[in-house]
């Protein structure tokens, strides 16, 4: 089916000029944990789209005289030439240059920058893998213009995958599935499609605001991460749970029910952290001040009756989902019992948004 995106116009594309995007990172509420061969999902997510921790990507593009057999760029981030987001990038040239020759008759100039400071413990790969794949899929277009929306926008996907898994997900918002379930028909593993069924009004301003606990490098990567899933002694188990926090996800997100809602976010995301703790090699991501925010957590919901929850990236920061109505009391918590917690005090405060911008 990856057919579908590959690129059949013959000859030598002499194109020129720059395109520019802004996306957004993405917290997924039902986890992605376990990959196959070119980044295909073990499992189906379901993520919220964010919208002020975002990347800005402009690539300038311009004609070589003759083809390359690898990908002709450079990478300036935040100014900046970075040899070691070089040598990632390389790897994402090479795997979607099947479906993107025309790279190889262009040199490209990639600037990026990211609206939070790299060591912020946010994960940047989904952002700015996506941002870069819409400025691709822009070079294509100006070759191609026949090309729908939905074939942009699903191809952009499509290449965001190959850098990153979760980067799919960035492409569209507010809510994004990613993965080939029963449970949505347009459902696919090559890329993520937007998430179509009514959304109750209770989750149409969740607020996220990221406690960063840490903002070190992660001491084992995500890929390692999934990797070990391979042979994990809960794998089928966890599949199990998926499906089923699924279906039940999906009627919570009609029905409004904020409670049901909490249950499984922090399900999910306790379950990520127990896969990474029950595999072999075992490791932990969390902090003791991760588990000392989520019993803070705990605790004022006990006693507010207030609509919080919490849920974890791959690492050891707090992602607090709440509706824009709790805001302040929410900061005031924050404030007075949580940023103590946090590395330097930081927090970033970020919302549901719906997806990338055209710069």
């Amino acid at each position: 089916m990856d057919n579908i995106f590959k690129f059949d116009l013959n000859g030598i594309h002499k194109v020129s000029g720059q395109s520019g995007w802004r996306s957004p990172s993405n917290i997924a509420l039902i986890k992605y944990w376990g990959k196959k061969e070119i980044q295909i999902p073990l499992n189906t997510s379901l993520s919220f789209t964010l919208s002020n921790c975002h990347t800005e990507c402009v690539v300038k593009y311009e004609p070589l005289k003759k083809s390359v057999i690898n990908c002709d760029f450079k990478l300036l981030f935040e100014g900046k030439r970075e040899i070691s987001f070089e040598k990632k990038l390389n790897l994402f040239f090479k795997r979607i240059v099947d479906y993107c020759p025309f790279l190889l008759d262009l040199k490209l100039t990639i600037e990026t920058k990211n609206s939070f400071p790299h060591s912020s413990g946010i994960a940047s790969s989904a952002s700015s893998y996506s941002a870069l794949s819409l400025c691709i899929m822009d070079i294509e277009k100006k070759i191609n213009p026949k090309i729908s929306s939905e074939f942009f926008f699903n191809k952009a996907s499509f290449l965001s995958r190959l850098g990153s898994g979760s980067a799919s997900r960035s492409v569209l918002g507010p809510l994004v599935i990613w993965g080939k379930t029963d449970l949505f028909k347009n459902s696919s593993d090559l890329y993520a499609v937007k998430y179509l069924d009514k959304i109750h009004n209770n989750f149409r301003n969740i607020q996220d605001t990221i406690l960063l606990v840490d903002k070190g490098q992660k001491h084992i990567s995500s890929t390692v991460g999934h990797g070990l899933m391979n042979d994990h002694s809960f794998s089928g188990d966890r599949l199990n749970q998926v499906e089923k926090n699924m279906k039940l996800l999906n009627k919570i997100l009609v029905s409004g029910d904020f409670d049901a809602f909490t249950n499984i976010v922090e399900l999910e995301a306790l379950t990520l952290h127990a896969m990474m703790m029950t595999s072999n090699p075992y490791y932990l991501l969390i902090k003791p001040n991760t588990l000392n925010i989520i019993n803070e957590i705990w605790n004022y919901r006990k006693n507010t009756n207030s609509e919080v929850c919490f849920t974890l990236d791959a690492g050891a920061n707090i992602h607090m989902l709440y509706p824009k109505k709790n805001f302040n009391t929410i900061q005031k918590f924050i404030n007075e019992k949580l940023s103590k917690y946090c590395q330097k005090g930081e927090f970033i405060n970020d919302h549901v948004g719906y997806g990338p911008n055209k710069l």
